[in-house]
């Protein structure tokens, strides 16, 4: 396993009131797109030695995933998110004390990532967060992805912000970044302002409908817009993780930042029109990687 692109933090099923349980996190979603673009990743994540834990294993198994990374605990179960409805309004409750809290250092595999990515739900507790800085720490030239991530009871600005210190891009939405960057005002004034202060060699902002823009140092931002006729949102949960599954497939084949961006609303404008966060139809990815690699990529 030399230089993989390393994902870490939470794997866990979305539990609904009809019984349905939905295998997630973000991390687990950029993991399950960048294995069927062709990228091999390799997943750094906890698991209960539960059922639920078995069904991740065997989901990423029968995908192709190398499941090296996962860490199995016989203290701490698989995680979850119970969402209920309250005048039919979802809510949900991120459970406490979850296998993927709890991913030691000291039993990582040994690796040298090319590219790390992580999110912030994962490191609300010290364990995982050590954890992480020592797969930093096993590769200081890689290049490091923060995908912010905001859920409630479980982040604090200050906590947040500190996790920034020696990123090189950082992925955010709009509503993120107005809870992180004080003072409000032009939104995209304050996204510049907000990479300067932290020292990122890149911010990628991302706006919903409007698309996203990419702001990075002594260049002008990069915007990218969804497709001119619309296609029908089925499901937007995970369109973000879609997104940030194909901006870290151009920065690890160095494909020019305005290429990535278009890239990533391609397949991310193309996810929100099925169920769910990820999608089990290779052929959808097969489609994907033949065409751009039938389009210039410089």
């Amino acid at each position: 396993m030399n230089n993989p692109v390393c994902l870490f933090g939470e794997v866990l099923f979305d539990c609904f009131p009809d019984g349905r349980e939905v295998l997630g996190g973000a991390p687990f979603n950029v993991a399950w797109h960048l294995q069927a673009l062709g990228q091999s990743p390799l997943l750094v994540s906890g698991i209960g030695e539960d059922d639920s834990g078995r069904r991740i294993r065997r989901a990423m198994e029968d995908w192709g995933m190398d499941p090296a990374g996962l860490q199995e605990d016989p203290q701490h179960p698989t995680g979850r998110v119970a969402i209920t409805l309250e005048q039919g309004e979802p809510s949900y409750e991120i459970l406490a004390d979850s296998a993927y809290d709890f991913v030691r250092a000291e039993a990582l595999p040994q690796v040298r990532p090319r590219l790390i990515y992580h999110g912030s739900l994962a490191l609300r507790h010290p364990t995982s967060a050590a954890a992480l800085e020592r797969l930093k720490a096993m590769a200081e030239d890689a290049i490091w992805v923060v995908d912010v991530n905001l859920r409630a009871p479980w982040w604090q600005r200050h906590s947040v912000l500190e996790q920034l210190r020696g990123a090189h891009w950082v992925k955010l939405n709009r509503d993120e970044l107005a809870l992180l960057e004080a003072g409000g005002g032009d939104e995209l004034a304050a996204a510049q302002d907000f990479r300067a202060r932290h020292g990122l060699q890149g911010l990628v902002l991302t706006l919903g409908a409007e698309g996203a823009v990419a702001i990075t140092e002594g260049a002008e931002p990069v915007r990218v817009r969804p497709p001119r006729v619309p296609s029908a949102v089925v499901d937007a949960v995970g369109a973000g993780d879609a997104f940030a599954s194909v901006l870290i497939l151009g920065l690890s084949r160095d494909w020019p930042l305005a290429l990535t961006l278009e890239r990533a609303q391609e397949f991310a404008s193309e996810l929100v029109r099925r169920r769910g966060a990820t999608i089990s139809d290779p052929a959808l990815y097969q489609n994907l990687r033949q065409r751009w690699r039938d389009e210039p990529s410089a």
